[in-house]
């Protein structure tokens, strides 16, 4: 038997892994699973789906980049690179990054460390391609605390991507469980089913779109305060 909710109590970061692609496309993708597994040399890995856009430039260039993102990060910043495709969406035309010695793009915005990987091994895990790598670049870029996966969840609210190594399916939300609204404040609120992003009002026009993820109004299910 395997009970899911027992993966909950691992203890994840929350990471912006970035890469170009060939003809020098920027693309990047929000991962839980980066990790140092040896310390001579430093050699990381990564677990990435094999759907992403991301994925398929890590496998042509072999190397990619990691900004670990610190408490501080918003909503914005990871739904931007959490819940939208490079494929369709340049998510570097307005987010604070520079390109490293390798050419890399390297997400600057709620940066508390940054590094720089060659890929040594691509390991083919299902759903997903794990590459493990050397470390050629690493520095610290600011003080504040990392951004842990529960902090995500239980202090932002997120939800989990679907193309996450850690996805499961949850189970619908218990309206009785959130918290009690103020006298004054409105009596329902609206959950994104995709992001987790919760609106705040009685009625969501009919041409809402989640400041997240952009899904429309159908992708919102209605919660009681």
């Amino acid at each position: 038997m395997i009970n899911r909710s027992a993966f909950h109590k691992l203890s994840y970061g929350l990471y912006l892994v970035t890469a170009c692609t060939p003809d020098g496309k920027k693309v990047g993708c929000v991962a839980n699973t980066f990790q140092q597994v040896a310390s001579e040399p430093p050699m990381v890995s990564v677990s990435l789906n094999k759907q992403n856009a991301t994925t398929q430039a890590i496998l042509e260039s072999g190397t990619y980049a990691v900004s670990v993102i610190g408490q501080s990060a918003t909503m914005d910043l990871i739904g931007l690179f959490g819940f939208k495709t490079s494929n369709e969406v340049d998510k570097f035309a307005e987010t604070q990054h520079e390109m490293c010695s390798a050419d890399l793009p390297i997400v600057l915005e709620h940066c508390v460390a940054k590094f720089v990987v060659e890929v040594r091994e691509r390991v083919d895990v299902g759903t997903h391609i794990m590459f493990v790598g050397a470390v050629t670049e690493a520095d610290v870029a600011a003080d504040d605390a990392p951004m842990t996966y529960a902090y995500y969840h239980e202090v932002l609210r997120g939800k989990t991507p679907p193309k996450a190594a850690s996805y499961v399916e949850e189970a619908p939300a218990n309206p009785a469980s959130e918290a009690a609204p103020a006298a004054d404040a409105p009596k329902y609120g609206w959950r994104c089913k995709l992001c987790g992003y919760i609106e705040m009002m009685d009625e969501l026009p009919d041409d809402y779109t989640c400041p997240i993820c952009g899904v429309g109004k159908d992708m919102f299910e209605r919660i009681e305060l």
